[in-house]
């Protein structure tokens, strides 16, 4: 898959940078925190998990201001300037209803968002959202990270890293701390990290009106699973889907099964694990994993740069809903009966 970059103008004439990926039915997609539309794209584990979203429909997402390729703004981040963004998005959509998604930040907008525009959202997916950002950690830890973000954004962003991401693997977390840094200013990140404590929308949650969907993971360590459950109660008809798990970064962990949740309530088909599940070259890279190739090794062997083989190795792990490569060998072994190149 390749991303469609365009760009839109808010009411106050701040450009922001939007991304379509697939074709199909639209599905807005609000994320969390921080974000940058080229480095996500670049991150292995994240792209997997959008490409793996994008099948079989249009999933669009989008630089909020003052992160990743969109411009910053004079003005401070606040729930109202969120939906502003959201809207100027959505308007390119020319299609109603349609599917929203949000994450962590994302998902308390998402909820503002339908709670404004009732018969515009055709489903809801609310996945590491909140009620009340009060709630989610003690005021002392909070104004702890702020202060550290604040000061010393490296350090920050590496603490950061270890709440969103104790799953991932020091290469990820490393490229994740990189990341993170990459997107936006101390300030801008301060900023909008205060939002996220800030934000309750516990009075919006029964003007939803869109069937609904709550995911989480019972051990995420930004955000407690109590707030998926009140998240739940608040809106009519909710799901709620529990899966375990401690990282909150959608893309790391158990993303198969997070992907595959998502999938299922928006009607769209979750692929089956099975070797017709592979791409002829995700033949060979599992070929190669079966006999212990290091990404490097693969690289190697298939004329590849290493971060293409990555690349790789993560949608094979999303697309057969394993946790490591040692998975993806047996079940190579298991269905060729032994290691060796894809036919």
């Amino acid at each position: 898959m390749q991303q469609e970059m365009a760009r839109v103008t808010t009411t106050d004439g701040t450009g922001l940078a939007y991304a379509s990926i697939g074709a199909g039915r639209p599905v807005m997609y609000v994320a969390g925190w921080l974000g940058h539309l080229e480095l996500s794209w670049e991150l292995p584990p994240e792209r997997a998990y959008y490409e793996s979203l994008a099948q079989g429909c249009r999933l669009v997402r989008y630089d909020r201001a003052g992160s990743g390729l969109s411009a910053p703004s004079p003005r401070p981040p606040s729930l109202a300037y969120e939906l502003e963004q959201l809207d100027a998005v959505v308007a390119t959509l020319d299609a109603e209803p349609f599917d929203l998604v949000g994450t962590s930040l994302g998902a308390l907008v998402a909820v503002a968002w339908a709670a404004a525009h009732p018969g515009a959202v055709r489903r809801l997916v609310l996945y590491g959202g909140w009620v009340s950002g009060a709630d989610i950690s003690p005021p002392s830890a909070r104004e702890h990270v702020l202060g550290l973000v604040e000061s010393h954004w490296g350090l920050g962003s590496d603490v950061l890293t270890e709440i969103f991401a104790p799953d991932a693997d020091d290469a990820t977390r490393r490229a994740f701390g990189r990341y993170q840094r990459a997107c936006a200013t101390a300030a801008t990140a301060r900023a909008l990290l205060a939002l996220s404590y800030e934000l309750d929308v516990s009075s919006l949650l029964p003007l939803v009106q869109a069937p609904t969907v709550v995911v989480h993971r019972d051990r995420d360590r930004a955000a407690p699973v109590a707030q998926a459950r009140a998240l739940a109660a608040g809106i009519t008809g909710a799901q709620l889907v529990v899966l375990p798990g401690r990282s909150h970064l959608p893309y790391v962990g158990d993303t198969a099964a997070l992907v595959g949740t998502v999938r299922r309530f928006l009607g769209l088909p979750v692929p089956r694990r099975g070797a017709r599940a592979l791409t002829a070259r995700q033949g060979e890279v599992a070929a190669l994993i079966s006999e212990g190739c290091t990404n490097r090794e693969i690289a190697a062997r298939l004329g590849i740069d290493e971060r293409s083989a990555e690349g790789h190795v993560e949608r094979i792990r999303l697309r057969l809903g394993f946790r490591s490569r040692a998975q993806i060998a047996a079940w190579y072994v298991a269905q060729r009966g032994r290691p060796g190149p894809a036919n």
